[in-house]
C-alpha cells in the first residue's frame, strides 16, 4: 500500500461525498479508489467509510482518522509550499464562481490587472447568481456576498464591505410618491431580487429604531442583479441594491437615494474557498490581492 497515496484517497472522498467524484478529481478510476480505502481500513483494522449502493458515511473512527490526515497533508503541503515560493511565480489555473452582475461590473477587472501581473496564471471564471458547490464543482474559490460564511466545510475571507441603497427612478417617484417611513413600503412596488438571502425581508435602522419590513409580492421579481437595475431605471418599482452598483446613475439623477437617514442592513462580499485550497499559493495570492484591489 502506498500510504500517502491511500490517505490523499481518503481525504478526497470525504471532501467530495462520493467515490466517483473523488476519482473525477484526482484522474483515478473508482475502482483505484476503492482499493486505496480498502488497504487503508485494513490496515488501520478499523472501518472509515459504511458505505452502500447509494450513500457513504464517514464513522467516528473515520471522522477522527479525517481530522489527523488533513494535518498531515497540509504540513506536507507546506513544506513544499516553503520551497516553492521562493521563486515567487505564480503559475497554473485558478477556477473561480463570481455572481453574474458583481463579476461583470468589479471582479472581473480585477482579474485581468491580476493576470497582467501574473502571466503564467489562467483563470476560468464561471458567472452565475446560484451559489455553485465548489468542491463538487472543483472550483478554487468562489466569490459571494451575503452574510458571514457558516458552512463549517468551508472558509472565507470579506474582500469588502457592500452598503446597501433604497432608491427608485425619478418617473417611479413622481407618479407613486416619495417614502417618509420604511412602513410606506408596503403600499409600493418592490423590485425583488429572488437570490437574496432574505428577498422579501427588509430591515431598516435609525439609531435606536428597527422597522423589518415584508413586503407584498411585487410584478417584478429576478435573479440577475443588473436586470433589477434595469427595471429600477424604467420607473417599475423600488429596489433594494448594493450602492456600488447604482453609484453613477445615482449622481447622474437617473435613480433616487429613497429613506437616506435609515441604515439597511449591511452585507458583503467573501472570497469563500475549500480548506484544502488555503496552502494553494496562487489561490492565497489571488484572494490577497483582491482585498488589496478592492480596499482603494
Amino acid at each position: 500500500m502506498d500510504k500517502l497515496r491511500a490517505i490523499t484517497v481518503f481525504r478526497r472522498v470525504i471532501e467530495l461525498g462520493s467515490f466517483k467524484a473523488a476519482a473525477e478529481d484526482m484522474g483515478l478510476s473508482k475502482a483505484a479508489i476503492s482499493k486505496n480505502i480498502n488497504e487503508l481500513e485494513d490496515y488501520l483494522k478499523s472501518p472509515l467509510i459504511n458505505r452502500t449502493t447509494r450513500k457513504m458515511h464517514i464513522t467516528e473512527n473515520g471522522q477522527l482518522y479525517y481530522n489527523h490526515v488533513c494535518s498531515i497533508l497540509d504540513e506536507l503541503t507546506n513544506a513544499d509550499l516553503s520551497i516553492m515560493e521562493s521563486s515567487h511565480q505564480l503559475r497554473g489555473l485558478i477556477k473561480v464562481s463570481v455572481p453574474m452582475s458583481m463579476g461583470l461590473l468589479q471582479v472581473n477587472p480585477a482579474v485581468c490587472k491580476f493576470m497582467h501581473l501574473h502571466p503564467e496564471i489562467s483563470i476560468e471564471i464561471i458567472m452565475s447568481d446560484q451559489r455553485i458547490d465548489l468542491v463538487e464543482q472543483g472550483l478554487d474559490v468562489a466569490i459571494r456576498g451575503g452574510d458571514e460564511l457558516k458552512s463549517s466545510s468551508l472558509k472565507s475571507r470579506k474582500i469588502l464591505e457592500l452598503k446597501r441603497v433604497l432608491c427608485a427612478s425619478p418617473v417611479y417617484v413622481e407618479s407613486a410618491g416619495i417614502l417618509q417611513t420604511p412602513d410606506d413600503l408596503v403600499s409600493h412596488n418592490c423590485l425583488v431580487y429572488s437570490l437574496s438571502s432574505s428577498p422579501r425581508h427588509w430591515v431598516f435602522r435609525n439609531f435606536d429604531k428597527t422597522k423589518a419590513i415584508d413586503l407584498a409580492p411585487g410584478s417584478y421579481v429576478v435573479n440577475n442583479g443588473l436586470a433589477l437595475k434595469q427595471a429600477a431605471l424604467a420607473g417599475l418599482g423600488i429596489m433594494l441594491t448594493p450602492e456600488i452598483f447604482v453609484e453613477e446613475e445615482i449622481q447622474a439623477g437617473k435613480l433616487i437615494t429613497l429613506l437616506p437617514e435609515w441604515n439597511v442592513e449591511r452585507q458583503a462580499l467573501y472570497a469563500i474557498y475549500p480548506y484544502h485550497k488555503e496552502q494553494s499559493i496562487k489561490v492565497r495570492a489571488f484572494i490577497d490581492f483582491l482585498i488589496a484591489y478592492f480596499s482603494k
